[in-house]
C-alpha cells in the first residue's frame, strides 16, 4: 500500500514510524513533513490546508490510504475531499470534526445528552461575558476560545481580574483571530487529568491505553500553557474501575450522541478527562491523535496500525482485536528557548545520528529541518524523546538519559515529567 500522511509534527512522526512497521506499507509520503520525518518518508511540499493539490497528488500517485492527522484540515473537510475523489482516508468528516473545532458545539452536545462536564456559559459579547464573571465572582475560572487555537486557546484565570483580561485578549484583541468570536466560560474542575484516545468507526469504540500530558512550560506545573511538554503512559490515576465508568458514561454516550446529531465520527477521538471528586468529567474533545500523547501511546500498540485504519474506514472495528504492550512509555519534549512565546529557529542540533535518533530511545521530530546532513531547529517544540520499558520509572530514566545525549543552543525541557499530579 502507498500511504500519504498529512501533517508535520511529532504526532505525525510517531504515526509514520508505527505505519512503517506494517508489512502492508510499501511506500510512505508525508505532506509537508519535517527534517526528522524526511529520514522515514518522502516529503511532499503541499500545505496541510491545500485540499486541491493534496487530492491531485493522491490521485496522481495512486495513494491507497490518506491519514489526515492535524485538526485544521480535518475541520476544513480534507477527509471529505479525499472521499469525494474516491480515495480512502482515515479521520472524521468535517461535520464530525466540529466536536473539536467548536467548543460551543461540544459543550452543548454534552449538556443535551447528559455527558458529564464542567458547568458553563457561552458568550458572543465581551461585555456580557465580563459582567457574568463579575457577578459569579469565583476563581479560578476557565475561559476558552470557541475555535481552534493550536492548543493554546484555554486560559485558566486565577482571579476575577485575570478572567476579565482573558476575555479582552480573546474577544477584543483577537489573540486567536476568529476562533475568539465566541467564548465558553466554565467552572474550574479539580483532580488528576487523563487523556484517552479511542479508535471508533462510528458504531464501535475501542479506547487506547491511557496517558498523561504535562501542559505547563516549566517544572512543578509553572509557567504558560503549551502544546505539551511531555507525556507518560499509562496514567497512574486511570484505574480499571474509572475506565469502565468512562466507557459507560462518556465514551459510548459521545459516539451515540454524534450519531443522533447526524454527525457519525470515524477516526481517532481524543477524550481529555478530569477525575473529579464527583467522578470523571470531560474537559475537551479532540478529533484526532493528541500531541504528544501519540508519542507514548503508539509505541505500546502491538496491532498493525494499517489494519486498524482499514477497519475504521470499513466500519469493521468490532471484528478486530487490538493488542497493547503491558509496559510503560515516557516522552520528554525538548523545546526551543523562549517557547511558547518567542524563540529562534535554525539552530544546529548535536547528538543525533543520520536518522535523527539516539541509542536507547525513539526520537520523534516535531520542529526540525534537515540540510546537508545536519539537523536544525525549526519550531517551538523540537523533539519528543521517548522510551519504553517494563515500568514507568525505567521508561523515564531511559528517556532522560537520551535527552542528555542531545544538545542545541537554548534547549529547554522539563525535569519532572511523570513526577507531578
Amino acid at each position: 500500500m502507498k500511504i500519504l500522511m498529512i501533517g508535520s509534527g511529532g504526532r505525525e512522526h510517531a504515526l509514520i514510524k508505527k505505519l512503517l512497521e506494517s508489512p502492508k506499507c510499501t511506500k510512505l509520503y508525508c505532506a509537508p513533513g519535517n527534517g526528522g520525518i524526511s529520514r522515514d518518508a518522502e516529503l511532499v511540499n503541499i500545505g496541510v490546508m491545500d485540499k486541491e493539490n493534496m487530492v491531485k497528488f493522491a490521485k496522481d500517485n495512486a495513494i491507497d490510504l490518506v491519514f489526515v492527522a492535524p485538526d485544521d484540515p480535518l475541520a476544513d473537510g480534507m477527509v471529505d475531499a479525499m472521499q469525494e475523489a474516491g480515495i480512502r482516508a482515515f479521520g472524521p468528516n468535517a461535520n464530525a470534526a466540529i466536536i473539536e473545532a467548536s467548543k460551543v458545539f461540544s459543550k452543548n452536545l454534552m449538556k443535551k445528552y447528559g455527558i458529564p462536564t464542567a458547568k458553563y456559559e457561552v458568550f458572543n459579547d465581551a461585555q456580557k461575558a465580563i459582567d457574568y464573571i463579575k457577578n459569579e465572582n469565583t476563581a479560578p475560572v476557565v475561559v476558552k476560545a470557541d475555535g481552534l487555537a493550536l492548543g493554546k486557546g484555554v486560559i485558566i484565570a486565577q482571579s476575577v481580574d485575570e478572567a476579565i483580561e482573558a476575555v479582552k485578549e480573546i474577544m477584543e484583541d483577537k489573540k486567536f483571530g476568529d476562533s475568539g468570536n465566541n467564548i465558553v466560560i466554565e467552572e474550574f474542575l479539580t483532580g488528576p487529568e487523563v487523556s484517552v484516545l479511542a479508535f471508533t468507526d462510528g458504531k464501535c469504540v475501542k479506547p487506547m491505553v491511557s496517558s498523561k500530558d504535562h501542559k505547563r512550560a516549566f517544572d512543578n506545573d509553572e509557567g504558560l500553557n503549551t502544546g505539551g511538554m511531555g507525556t507518560i503512559s499509562p496514567n497512574p490515576y486511570y484505574t480499571d474501575e474509572i475506565a469502565k465508568e468512562c466507557m459507560d458514561t462518556i465514551f459510548i454516550p459521545t459516539i451515540e450522541a454524534m450519531n443522533k446529531e447526524g454527525r457519525p465520527f470515524k477516526g481517532c477521538l481524543y477524550f481529555g478527562l478530569m477525575i473529579t471528586p464527583n467522578g470523571p468529567k470531560v474537559i475537551e474533545y479532540n478529533a484526532r491523535f493528541g500531541d504528544p500523547e501519540a508519542q507514548v501511546v503508539l509505541p505500546r500498540l502491538k496491532t498493525d496500525l494499517v489494519d486498524i485504519c482499514e477497519a475504521v474506514i470499513d466500519e469493521k472495528l468490532s471484528n478486530l482485536d487490538i493488542e497493547w504492550d503491558n509496559g510503560a512509555a515516557a516522552c520528554v519534549v525538548m523545546a526551543s528557548g523562549g517557547y511558547p512565546v518567542s524563540y529562534k529557529k535554525g539552530i544546529e542540533m548535536f547528538g543525533l545520528n543520520d536518522n535523527g535518533g539516539v541509542d536507547g530511545a525513539i526520537v520523534y521530530h516535531a520542529g526540525t529541518k534537515y540540510e546537508n546532513g545536519k539537523f536544525y531547529t525549526n519550531g517551538g517544540r523540537v523533539l519528543g524523546v521517548t522510551a519504553t520499558a517494563d515500568t514507568l520509572d525505567e521508561a523515564l530514566e531511559k528517556a532522560y538519559a537520551a535527552v542528555e545525549k542531545i544538545s542545541f543552543e537554548g534547549a529547554h525541557y522539563r525535569h519532572d515529567i511523570g513526577k507531578t499530579k
